[in-house]
Order: structure tokens, then C-alpha cells, then sequence
């Protein structure tokens, strides 16, 4: 667990910049500069680094409370999974997740960059552990779980399409194959939770009259919460 955590506020280090240069509209290209029109630079065309300009000084999310936030949730995910192999794409996983969540909250926005990459890393890392493990079935399962959480919020996209968008629905995907992984209760468990939160945060700014039932509002934030809440139930629960 203390590990884990180390990852996680080492890695949560680094988020600010990649949040920064990815909040940006959907029409608008990724930030390239810092506020004070400065080149990012440094290693991967400058997406790794820290959030913070040699001349003007930090940009971005706050790196410490990013770092917090990040080591938490690995030393959450490790101590209710233990030494079980899956914890490796749930650490693979969290940063991306961590990220969306900054970046959807800034600007309503969750990245095909993102969703894809955080499907992607579940489906091939578990499809891994399950080659080691012989788990093929939790694999099966996690991959279908994906495609049917996946299902459910395009329905909900197509039903109200001002609710939802389509990164939304590619989100599902990822958080489906992680909450699969540990059966068709953590699925349901985490998927609900999701969708509870959302509901819950929209109906408070409906009561404080900050807004009403088409006022536009990032799910991710919220579908995120409940999976990952969902997860720790299903790690924890696990044999």
C-alpha cells in the first residue's frame, strides 16, 4: 500500500501539465504553451513534466493537492485488492481516470485520448493477468461488462443528448471492463453509483438555483466516483 501510494503521488506530480494543455474545447487544439506564451518542453513533445514555467512560474491544477488526491486513490485501490495481480491496471488506470476527472470538470470535456486509453489499458493489462492467472472468464466478463455499460449511456445519449456526450458513453467502456472484472454486482453496484452521484449534484444545484433540470454538467466526475467506489467493494469482496 505504502507503494502504491508512492506511485501515486509521484505520478499525480505530473497531471497538472497534461490537464492544462487538454482543457481546452473540443474545437481548439491542445495547449502548447504556457499562460504566458512560453513553449512546453521537455520529454514525450512536452507532455511529461511539471506543471510549472522556468519564467512564469505554475500553470494548471495545484501539483500537491493532484499528488494527494492520486496517492489516496492507489493506496485505496492496493489495500482492498492486496496482492492480487489486477492491482496493476488499477494503478495504470487511476492517473488516467484522476485526469478526466480534472479535465471534464474545467471544461466538459473527456478526450477520446483519455477514454480510449483508459479501455484500452483495462482490456489489454486484465486480458494479460487473465493469461497468467487462467481468470479467461473475469476477462469474458470485464470485456462484455465494457460493451453494456458502454450500451447504457448511449441510450442515454440518444434519450437526451444534451445530458450526456459521446465521451460519456466511451468513458462507460473503460469503467465497464474495470468493474466486470469483479462480476455482474460491482458492475451494477458501480454503474449505479455513477449515475446516483450525478443525480444527487444536479438536483443540489437545482435546489440552490445554480441551475435547472438542461443545465449542462460533467458526468465524468461523478461516473468515475461511483466506479471507483464500486471497484473497492468488488476488490474488497473478492476471494
Amino acid at each position: 500500500m505504502v507503494l502504491a501510494a508512492a506511485y501515486g503521488a509521484a505520478v499525480g506530480l505530473l497531471l497538472p501539465r497534461p490537464a492544462y494543455r487538454m482543457a481546452v474545447e473540443p474545437e481548439e487544439e491542445w495547449r502548447a504553451r504556457c499562460p504566458g506564451g512560453h513553449p512546453l518542453t521537455g520529454a514525450a513533445r512536452g507532455w511529461l513534466g511539471p506543471g510549472r514555467c522556468p519564467h512564469c512560474g505554475a500553470y494548471g491544477p495545484a501539483a500537491l493537492p493532484a499528488a494527494t488526491a492520486t496517492a489516496l486513490v492507489c493506496a485505496a485501490l492496493a489495500a482492498a485488492t492486496g496482492p492480487r495481480p489486477e492491482l496493476v491496471a488499477w494503478l495504470l488506470m487511476a492517473p488516467l481516470a484522476l485526469l478526466m476527472v480534472t479535465v471534464d470538470w474545467r471544461v466538459r470535456r473527456l478526450p477520446d485520448a483519455l477514454t480510449l486509453s483508459l479501455a484500452a489499458t483495462g482490456a489489454g493489462v486484465l486480458g494479460l493477468v487473465a493469461l497468467l492467472t487462467g481468470e479467461t472468464a473475469a476477462w469474458r466478463r470485464a470485456l462484455l461488462a465494457g460493451l453494456l455499460l458502454a450500451g447504457f449511456y448511449f441510450l442515454l445519449y440518444v434519450i437526451n443528448r444534451s445530458g450526456l456526450g459521446l465521451g460519456d458513453v466511451k468513458l462507460a467502456a473503460g469503467l465497464g471492463v474495470a468493474l466486470g472484472w469483479y462480476g455482474w454486482r460491482t458492475l451494477v453496484t458501480g454503474g449505479a453509483a455513477g449515475v446516483l452521484l450525478g443525480a444527487l449534484y444536479g438536483a443540489g444545484l437545482v435546489l440552490v438555483r445554480r441551475g435547472g433540470r438542461k443545465t449542462p454538467m460533467a458526468l465524468g466526475p461523478f461516473m468515475i466516483s461511483g466506479a471507483f467506489c464500486g471497484l473497492l467493494l468488488g476488490a474488497a469482496a473478492a476471494p
